[in-house]
């Protein structure tokens, strides 16, 4: 039997971490020992208090059934009253709030409920993988937006060709950023928002890492800034801030006509988070402010012992405000995939090219602060010897 693949199968990239996890595996079975700076995935587990909840909520026969799309009122109240508490913005938990199965499924669902086949969806370059397969998945016609240093990592509008702005129906952001850590200010969302309201373009802000952040930094949401309710809506998870990035709960927030088209394509595909998951994450969420001290004093040890360590050895390396990420320029004569494939072959290290996120990443790689800082001391002392 002849198997073809459907050509939208064929236009996908391969999925970048699939391969990073590959080489892992590859390199674990040789019996190398391996550190692991690839993948974004918290290595401090679940705070107790939540699989606690979750223990408990098992146990209640009720948790058991299908859970609604919408997911449960109490939960979609409590992400309402979390957007309060930290950004002061006020959402009708009804209408402008919408539980996911983590912010991934979300992002690549929502070009199915506004995207017909050849409309322009605008995609970060280097940016998320989701936003450039979910746009692929729905028949759009991709267009990169470079985000370079010389623009601190921040899409250039004006060099958006106009019949390219016309044609587009989303516009995919991030700050804080992955990769790059980048950060932005409420002047680029309010150009955001003119650029959207001009070209009558839907918004998708990726807010998942505004919890982590250092030196006094205060990631600011998209939604705090006047009209961005009416241009976009925003996704939020509790992957990264709690550790609970295999529990798959995360929400979208902001216009209501937008997220009832996201919930409608989420009706017809999947059945909602696991009850007993909801009762948790609400738990997590009453408790936010508690856990991301801890993690952000933990993350900002271990981003202090690498950048420090990388350039007293020779690496120029920027510190970021935000995200728990290190975006790295090459050095000595590597692209970003040699540059990758010398660290993994000479220090048993994984890191991730930053092409593997988009053209616009060559010149990068990608290192995950989710080791603890002993095993990052030794990245260090291994990048030293094999590089400088």
């Amino acid at each position: 039997m002849n198997i073809d693949y459907a050509d939208r199968i064929k236009q996908l990239p391969p999925y970048l971490f699939e391969e990073i996890d590959k080489a892992k595996r590859d390199a674990i079975k040789e019996g190398r020992p391996i550190i692991d700076l690839g993948v974004g995935d918290p290595d401090t587990p679940t705070p107790d208090f939540i699989v606690k909840k979750l223990q408990e909520a098992v146990m209640d026969p009720s948790t058991h059934t299908y859970a609604l799309n919408r997911g449960l009122g109490v939960l979609r109240e409590e992400m309402a009253v979390w957007y309060k508490r930290r950004f002061n913005v006020v959402l009708d938990p009804e209408t402008e709030v919408l539980p996911l199965l983590g912010s991934k499924e979300g992002i690549a669902h929502v070009p199915l409920a506004f995207i017909n086949p050849g409309e322009v969806v605008l995609v970060p370059s280097p940016g998320y993988p989701p936003y450039n397969s979910g746009s692929i998945f729905a028949g759009a016609k991709v267009h990169f937006m470079p985000l370079l240093k010389e623009n601190n990592f921040l899409p250039d509008l004006e060099s958006i060709d106009e019949n390219v702005a016309k044609r587009a129906k989303i516009m995919h952001i991030n700050y804080p950023n992955n990769p790059t850590g980048a950060v932005c200010d409420k002047p680029f969302y309010e150009k955001i928002i003119a650029f959207a309201k001009k070209h009558n373009i839907i918004v998708c802000s990726d807010a998942a890492y505004t919890e982590m952040s250092f030196d006094g930094y205060d990631p600011m949401s998209f939604m705090e800034v006047d009209g961005a309710k009416e241009v976009g809506v925003e996704f939020h998870s509790l992957s990264k801030t709690f550790n609970m990035t295999g529990w798959r709960v995360a929400m979208a927030v902001g216009n209501a006509e937008m997220l009832n088209g996201l919930a409608k394509v989420k009706a017809n595909i999947d059945s909602g988070i696991f009850t007993a998951v909801q009762v948790a994450a609400i738990e997590a969420l009453k408790n936010s402010e508690k856990i991301r001290d801890e993690m952000n004093a933990i993350y900002t040890k271990r981003r202090d012992i690498l950048v420090e360590g990388l350039n007293a050895a020779g690496w120029n390396v920027t510190k970021p405000k935000a995200t728990f990420y290190i975006w790295a320029p090459v050095f000595g004569g590597y692209d970003s995939f040699s540059l990758a494939k010398a660290i993994l072959e000479k220090a048993d290290i994984i890191v991730t090219p930053g092409n593997g996120f988009g053209e616009s990443g060559e010149g990068y790689i990608r290192m995950a602060l989710t080791v603890d800082k002993e095993e990052i001391v030794e990245v260090v002392k291994r990048v030293k010897k094999e590089f400088f």
